[in-house]
């Protein structure tokens, strides 16, 4: 089972990645849009902790390295948002 909307915030994490003028961003978006993408796929979905943690990183690169990326990160954060939206519990 595919949780696509990690799916969709991983593929826009790379995108951020790739246009990023900042290799420091550039290897923490990967890293996170890594995680993520296995996340999609595993057998059992993220809870809402893993989630908050990545979607702090994803704050930290924003407002620091990843400015010139910022409305990618943040559609990536809006698609982590849509998912957790359908979990039970916080």
């Amino acid at each position: 089972m595919t949780r696509e909307e990690l799916a969709t915030a991983s593929d826009l994490l790379e995108s951020a990645a790739d246009d990023t003028a900042s290799d420091d961003a550039s290897e923490r978006l990967g890293d996170l849009a890594d995680q993520l993408d296995r996340l999609s796929t595993a057998d059992q979905g993220p809870d809402h902790g893993r989630l908050a943690r990545i979607q702090s990183a994803l704050n930290d690169v924003s407002s620091g390295d990843g400015e010139d990326v910022a409305d990618t990160i943040d559609e990536a954060d809006d698609a982590i948002n849509e998912y957790r939206s359908g979990l039970e519990g916080v």
